[in-house]
């Protein structure tokens, strides 16, 4: 067997994991510095390869980052869209655990930081941004507010807006995450908030909400 023989399948296996190399050099770059500061030959220079062979697979920065978030939060959201669909768990316990696993995989990951980026840079990148809504914001609130109606028809949530609920419960985890990739490293200890603390608390909140016996309390008053 000659050399060249011998070193192909090393070299195709190389070959074939360049495309996932560039997307998590591009994440991390995307999340350092944001979309309009980050460069295409940055992102080849830190993934290994020349500015042209990224160019074999991405003809631009945008699809770039649409790669990106079509390989890391698209299948995220496709996985709690079907947990919550074939979930035995009461309607209370869903909800929960929903808003658990979003925190855990997103909002307290590296991927936190695209949703910073996009508040940060919609403006400049509208394209960009309405990408990211149609892709990632309105499919997660769909399966929020799918959690909610369900509860509502079993009879374990009280009758609220699913569409204005979902928005208000999702917008503090949301800001949370802004917040822990932009403002949380200038913050002095003691005013932080930790994550865990938080999450649990605005759960308990949200629960609290949705008692069905809370409407009836509310309307009395």
């Amino acid at each position: 067997m000659s050399t060249s023989t011998a070193r192909s399948p090393r070299w195709e296996r190389r070959k074939e994991s360049r495309p996932a190399e560039l997307l998590a050099a591009a994440l991390e770059l995307f999340v350092e510095r944001g979309y309009a500061a980050t460069r295409l030959e940055e992102v080849a220079a830190r993934a290994g390869v020349s500015k042209g062979t990224l160019y074999l697979y991405f003809g631009s920065k945008e699809d770039l980052f649409k790669a990106v978030v079509r390989d890391t939060i698209v299948p995220l959201i496709d996985k709690l869209r079907r947990g919550a669909e074939q979930s035995p768990l009461a309607s209370a316990e869903l909800l929960r655990v929903f808003l658990a696993d979003w925190w855990e995989h997103f909002g307290a990951s590296r991927l936190g930081g695209l949703a910073k980026l996009i508040v940060a840079e919609a403006g400049n990148f509208p394209e960009v941004a309405r990408f990211f809504h149609d892709e990632v914001i309105a499919p997660h609130s769909e399966v929020l507010v799918s959690i909610i109606e369900r509860g509502i028809e079993r009879g374990e949530f009280a009758p609220v807006d699913p569409r204005v609920a979902a928005h208000l419960w999702i917008a503090p985890l949301a800001l949370k995450a802004i917040w822990t990739h932009s403002m949380d490293a200038l913050s002095p200890p003691e005013l932080r908030v930790a994550p865990e603390r938080l999450l649990r608390t605005h759960i308990d909140f949200v629960l609290a909400a949705l008692r069905p016996d809370a409407a009836a309390t509310g309307a009395r008053r």
